[in-house]
């Protein structure tokens, strides 16, 4: 065990093995974790749609989806005021920036809060904060005070709110439904999302055009009060099936959990994978479609841009309930890797593509790919994190997973800016591609190593 932060000093056993011991908060009335196998028929296979049938879960997911969308009203409305008042395109930039780069330098030490602390409390600080956000939007724009400064600090503190928002969030996940039924719960929590992020646009603009922006900022606020009302009465608090200390949350302390998961191909082969898609494609598909609109010759290019929007976002919703409703793909490394790959060649189609049809069909094959890499990926990482460590865990999948998408403008917009639109996604995509497949390779001895049924997630 780590004195300092009390990590055990070992790779973490098998999943199955972890999951098959006594749920340590089953003495507080959760039901005790039923014996799991390896995923390859000595348990029985989890329900269907399990996270929905689960009444402390439901509602967690519900919440989570609303406030998603209010996530997302938040930047329709206040991107629409800042460039009215601003016309910045380094404000524009600033804008992603601000919204990614805390999930990079922040989420593994917000892990390392929802380690030691309640994560209900945790949640509950984050969606105060949003809160308190979109309010002080409310406020400067009833007040006609807006200033550069004042937005450059309000975007910060939305990323703040989201970085600290994700360990905590996922970490309940498991405490709700135990580690048999986690992949029904990741899978969900991340249709969900999507559904949010598809609302999102579309509530955002009735507000809106219905309300102005100082009203409709400050009717968002109330999109996020049933996940925090919700969290006010749930009995879960992100602990009560894993043990583990209490670590210290200091920076060095957070981050020395890499050195516990670094003999740990298979979590580092998750993260590897989750980084590759943030890095090499990330926020950039939706920066570029503009230009691909054009490039289609449709008469009505509104149009033509907002069904592209739709495609890829509806893509990830349909892959969510597809995958919860057959049960046919397991988390494992193999279908990780299988489902990244897919979404690199989906990708790069469609940065070659001059047919608009296909376009839409390669961002829904895209959609679906990339909500079944993320929910594999994170389902794997949950269950072979330690306990006592796993948020810390989260946070570091977190920062791959979101932070890097920090450097997709760079990837995809500076060799834009040399080459083109089209090349330098199609370059980004088959990068994403080259990259997969050597993950794959590195990974492949972990897979043929005696404990290669370590790969899959137990009871999936």
């Amino acid at each position: 065990m780590c004195s300092s932060c009390g990590v055990p000093a070992h790779v973490p056993p098998p999943p199955a093995a972890r999951a098959s011991a006594p749920a340590p908060g089953a003495s507080r009335g959760s039901a005790a974790v039923p014996p799991v196998g390896d995923g390859t028929g000595g348990a029985p296979a989890p329900r269907r749609f399990a996270a929905l049938r689960n009444p402390d879960c439901r509602p967690y997911l519900f919440g989570t989806g609303l406030a998603m969308m209010a996530d997302n009203v938040e930047h329709v409305i206040t991107y629409w005021v800042l460039w009215q008042v601003f016309e910045s395109p380094a404000l524009t930039g600033f804008q992603v920036i601000s919204h990614w780069l805390p999930f990079l330098l922040l989420s593994v030490w917000f892990g390392g809060l929802a380690d030691r602390f309640d994560c209900r409390r945790v949640v509950q600080a984050a969606q105060l904060l949003f809160m308190a956000v979109s309010a002080a939007w409310g406020v400067l724009f009833l007040t006609d005070s807006l200033t550069m400064w004042a937005a450059c600090v309000l975007l910060v503190l939305h990323g703040v709110a989201g970085s600290l928002w994700t360990p905590g969030e996922q970490l309940l996940l498991y405490d709700f439904v135990g580690p048999r039924e986690l992949p029904s719960a990741v899978r969900l929590n991340a249709t969900f999302r999507n559904l949010g992020v598809l609302c999102g646009p579309v509530v955002g603009s009735v507000l809106l055009i219905g309300l102005g922006p100082t009203a409709g900022i400050f009717v968002n606020v109330l999109f996020y009060l049933p996940l925090t009302l919700f969290l006010l009465r749930t009995r879960f608090t992100g602990h009560t099936r894993g043990g583990g200390g209490r670590p210290r949350v200091g920076l060095v302390e957070s981050l020395r959990v890499l050195r516990e998961v670094r003999g740990d191909r298979t979590l580092v082969s998750m993260i590897a994978l989750a980084g590759l898609a943030s890095l090499f494609v990330g926020s950039s598909l939706g920066a570029v479609m503009p230009v691909f609109v054009d490039d289609f010759g449709l008469s009505d290019a509104g149009l033509a841009y907002g069904m592209l929007l739709l495609a890829s976002g509806v893509g990830g919703v349909i892959g969510g309930v597809l995958l919860e409703a057959t049960g046919r793909i397991r988390p494992s490394v193999r279908a990780a890797v299988a489902s990244t790959a897919l979404y690199g060649a989906a990708v790069l189609g469609f940065a070659l593509t001059r047919s608009f049809p296909l376009a839409l069909v390669l961002l829904l094959a895209g959609g679906v790919a990339n909500l079944a890499s993320m929910s594999i990926g994170q389902t794997i990482v949950q269950l072979r994190a330690p306990d006592g460590a796993r948020g810390r865990v989260l946070g570091l999948y977190g920062m791959s997973a979101n932070g890097l998408r920090v450097g997709s403008g760079l990837t995809v917009g500076v060799l834009g800016a040399a080459a083109g639109m089209r090349w330098s996604l199609g370059v980004s995509a088959a990068a994403l591609c080259a990259g997969t497949a050597l993950v794959a390779v590195l990974t492949r001895r972990s897979r043929e190593a005696p404990e290669g049924a370590d790969d899959e997630a137990p009871g999936s």
